[in-house]
């Protein structure tokens, strides 16, 4: 039997103020359902987003038999199945567990990692990060003391390139050009330099240097933290037995997620809302070796031959996916709104869809733009981006700037007043 636990989003701490919570963590699992208005949800962790075809047809299976048959992807590479019985658990995990996707009961909500997607593939980055992926997640499910972490806690392996180094991970590993790699604990700008071999153990031993420093404060990731993240670092060092101070890097750069279209064995395409049907979901599963999931609700299909790629693309672009830079789609995303979430104000799906059908324009020079249902604004980019709200009898439109915000527009009513102040807010790049 799975547990159905309510998961709304606690707001980071800002550092030096405590942090004060009424529960415990009840971030989703698939061992832990989360109660929607449209049924209870699963969150299937997929480190690194990367399914063999096998675990592919599993999880579809899964949507099929259990749920709404639709696969959903999370902004961390991960699926969530909706519209789930609320007494399915034995059976969700003997699916998931007979595919290889639950190796570890007691640590299944904490394999949260993402990597970089094209790693390995278009011949770009410092080294092929999927190596570090599997030693890490074997790592993590072996350490009892890991299995301590939130649900929510992050981990990035980046192959040099920069991507996944750009989204706010806990504990970030960056590939670099001798093999080394450089440690990165939050936004520190310090990092520790370790030999790329010994890199997922280290990136282990951060996280949990950080939940022997949280156990006082109550802390789940580490903005949370009273203190800053550097002060981490010379515990990890210690501890990592790694020569030589903290070394200083520039932050990361905007995250460049992958593009659209055919690159170079593989091909990347979009999924509108990140929602895929049961037909889409196999039209990509089961072309190529493997299917990368990334951070930014693509799907990177692997082994895809140059012959045949052209062909392929202009499939997937018939089943209603994104393929390239030309389309409406790119850069639009919203929370699930209505009837799914109970909290939310607007079914901004229903908003999303009508907005690119009507007046969407290619995101070529303009800022992605994501349309949710409550402040929460579940699944938002990061950086620069058009902030969309729902608000009684209207929404709200922002143009976000990192942590600023510009004055905001509210439109009550009108869809073509409503397209005029989220086309407005999209113009202008940062």
């Amino acid at each position: 039997m799975l547990a159905a636990m309510s998961t709304s989003d606690t707001p980071p701490s800002a550092p030096g103020e405590p942090v004060s919570r009424d529960r415990g963590d009840a971030c989703p699992g698939s061992l832990r359902l989360h109660r929607a208005d449209d049924g209870a949800l699963a969150r299937v962790r997929i480190p690194g987003g990367v399914l063999t075809a096998r675990q592919a047809d599993a999880l579809h299976g899964a949507a099929r038999e259990l749920g709404d048959g639709e696969l959903h992807l999370t902004s961390r590479g991960n699926v969530q199945l909706r519209g789930l019985g609320q007494e399915c658990g034995g059976r969700l995990a003997e699916l998931l567990g007979g595919a290889g996707l639950l190796p570890s009961r007691s640590h299944e909500r904490i394999r949260n990692v993402v990597a970089s997607p094209l790693s390995g593939l278009d011949g770009r980055g410092h080294r092929d990060v999927r190596p570090w992926l599997t030693a890490l997640d074997a790592l993590l499910c072996g350490s009892d003391k890991a299995a301590g972490l939130s649900g929510r806690f992050l981990f990035a392996l980046d192959d040099g390139r920069g991507d996944v180094d750009a989204l706010g991970a806990d504990v970030t590993l960056l590939g670099q050009s001798d093999g080394s790699a450089l440690l990165r604990i939050g936004a520190a700008e310090a990092v520790l330099r370790v030999s790329g071999d010994d890199a997922p153990r280290a990136a282990l031993i951060a996280a949990e240097t950080f939940l022997e420093a949280a156990q006082e404060t109550g802390a789940w990731r580490v903005s949370e933290l009273p203190f800053a993240a550097a002060e981490l670092l010379e515990p990890m060092r210690a501890a990592l037995r790694v020569a030589g101070a903290a070394e200083r890097v520039p932050p990361p750069a905007a995250a460049q997620e992958p593009a659209y279209g055919v690159v170079g064995t593989a091909a990347c395409v979009g999924v509108p809302l990140g929602r895929l049907t049961g037909a889409q979901w196999k039209s990509l599963s089961r072309v190529g070796r493997e299917v990368r999931l990334t951070p930014w609700r693509s799907v990177v299909v692997t082994g895809v031959t140059p012959g045949g790629a052209a062909a392929r693309l202009r499939e997937w672009g018939a089943a209603g996916l994104i393929v390239g830079p030309d389309s409406a789609w790119t850069g639009v995303g919203a929370c699930i709104g209505r009837p799914g979430c109970a909290k939310s104000l607007a079914d901004v799906r229903g908003d999303a869809e009508a907005f690119v059908r009507t007046a969407g324009e290619p995101l070529a020079g303009q800022l992605p733009v994501h349309w949710s249902g409550c402040e929460r604004r579940c699944g938002h980019p990061k950086g620069a981006w058009a902030d969309v709200v729902a608000v009684p009898g209207g929404h709200r439109v922002t143009r976000v700037r990192g942590g600023e915000r510009d004055a905001p527009v509210t439109v009550h009513g009108s869809p073509s007043d409503l397209a005029a102040a989220v086309n407005a807010a999209r113009r202008t790049r940062i």
